[in-house]
């Protein structure tokens, strides 16, 4: 799995795996789904980014793993 965040855009980006993406789908405002062939979710991006998180919260990503 990759993480990008692209300050430019104001955009984060989780991509899955790395399956060729053919259909992407807006399923709330500024959240875009990425779908392969098999319609299986492989990337996940949040437009805006900066308006959904605590100043600074970008510059530091903690994962959980269970």
């Amino acid at each position: 799995m990759r993480v990008r965040v692209d300050k430019a855009s104001d955009a984060l980006y989780f991509r899955l795996d790395e399956s060729r993406i053919v259909e992407s789908e807006e399923v709330r405002p500024g959240v875009i789904l990425d779908h392969d062939e098999e319609n299986r979710v492989v990337g996940v991006e949040l437009l805006q980014v900066s308006t959904r998180t605590a100043e600074g919260q970008l510059s530091s990503i903690q994962f959980q793993s269970g």
